[in-house]
């Protein structure tokens, strides 16, 4: 089975039109993932490509268009290269010595704002010669470049190696999901509700991935439904160090749990490990400050379409629209689309984004910072409308003091 897309390393392929992106996609993977032709502008729409580059790992390689496309076409297909720096983790620069120069640059800025780490590709070593000028100043600077030509085969071992040597650190050490909060030789109780939005004969994403964290790190859990949860703690001779839940059936399981257990939610753990948990703590506080006909925004991750008790469209708006005291303007976005007016916002719901990469996440929530717009997630959301959130922070002590110290200063 696949590494999903979350645990992968985004490689973003950048450049003008006609540099040899997608030949150089297509020879890394050995496969014709692109279609390559001497005609510029071929790639419009981003083509993403899984691949295992050992020994790092699963990774995903995107293949954009020309960041020098023309027309009205071109500058959509300009905006879809532009989102794609959003969930990049580590940038490939293509060019060659005759094209170098004020494109480049640009594309080396952007990757530097976001502090995205990069290496520069001069392609078509076949046609065009080393500007010693050009590289001596790359040096200079002590930035990471190689020399190929995709046509003739030479030089992809020494990118591969390149790319291997500049994946970024937070990457490789990542944390864990919940492992640490629960310990090597301990047990979490994990409460899976099976309701009309479980998959048939699957868990949820979340769920999987916190199973898997707990036995890669010698924890073990226990899973259950909501119903069966008491009478599972009945049977532990050692409370479980953690309960975890789905956040639609939070005030059941904090009835049932008992207090001195750790409580949380899979998307409390995703607010987390996918995002900026203080961050997203701050932005549950701001419904306090919401006021009937206030602009809501919820984004989803996913494309899915939304059944009747849908958590998203349904049921947070239910809940918000009880907890505020009157009707709320929400609106959605699905996907990799993300609006410009963020400001018209007062506040943006976000789903735990267990589908993508951190990188993403973290971009959307600075997007959020510089517009003055407070974000938050689904389960700390569902939390607060109920009136458990500080049960719900309970396991994150720096996340709880935040909370903690706003309450005393009100």
């Amino acid at each position: 089975m696949r590494s999903p897309k979350s645990f992968r390393l985004h490689i973003g392929i950048f450049g003008r039109r006609n540099t040899g992106k997608s030949s150089i996609l297509n020879a890394l993977t050995q496969q014709d993932v692109s279609i390559v032709s001497e005609h510029a502008g071929t790639t419009t729409d981003p083509v993403e490509k899984p691949m295992e580059l050992l020994p790092l790992g699963p990774v995903l390689f995107i293949d954009t268009a020309g960041i020098d496309d023309v027309g009205e076409l071109g500058e959509k297909r300009i905006a879809k290269t532009l989102a794609v720096f959003d969930r990049t983790d580590l940038g490939i620069i293509v060019t060659n010595f005759k094209d170098w120069g004020n494109y480049e640059q640009n594309l080396i800025n952007e990757l530097k704002d976001r502090a995205i780490p990069y290496v520069i590709v001069f392609n078509k070593t076949d046609l065009y010669s080393e500007e010693k000028s050009v590289t001596q100043k790359l040096d200079e600077e002590k930035t990471k470049y190689t020399l190929t030509s995709a046509l003739k085969g030479t030089g992809l071992l020494d990118l591969r190696q390149l790319l291997l040597n500049s994946a970024p650190p937070d990457y490789i050490n990542r944390p864990s999901i919940l492992a640490d909060l629960v310990g090597a030789g301990e047990a979490a109780m994990l409460v899976v509700p099976i309701d009309k939005e479980a998959p048939k004969g699957r868990l949820i994403l979340p769920q999987v991935q916190s199973i898997r964290d707990l036995l890669d790190n010698d924890a073990f859990c226990m899973v259950v439904k909501e119903r069966e949860l008491r009478e599972a703690l009945n049977r532990f001779n050692i409370p479980p160090k953690l309960v975890v839940t789905d956040s639609q059936a939070f005030l059941k399981v904090a009835a049932d749990t008992p207090p001195e257990i750790p409580l949380t939610s899979f998307s409390i753990l995703f607010a987390r490990y996918q995002g900026d948990l203080t961050e997203m703590v701050r932005g549950a506080m701001a419904i306090d400050k919401l006021k009937t006909g206030d602009k809501i925004l919820i984004a989803e991750a996913c494309s899915h379409h939304p059944i009747g008790e849908d958590i998203g469209t349904v049921k947070i708006p239910r809940w918000l629209t009880q907890y505020v005291g009157g009707k709320l303007q929400i609106e959605s976005t699905r996907g990799h689309d993300f609006p410009d007016n963020l400001h018209e916002y007062k506040l943006i719901i976000h789903c735990g984004a267990c589908m993508w990469n951190r990188r993403e996440m973290l971009s959307r929530i600075m997007k959020a910072r510089q517009a003055e717009i407070p974000i938050t997630n689904y389960g700390l959301t569902i939390a607060y409308s109920l009136g458990i959130f500080e049960r719900a922070l309970q396991p994150f002590p720096a996340a709880l003091d935040i909370y903690r110290n706003n309450q005393s200063n009100i």
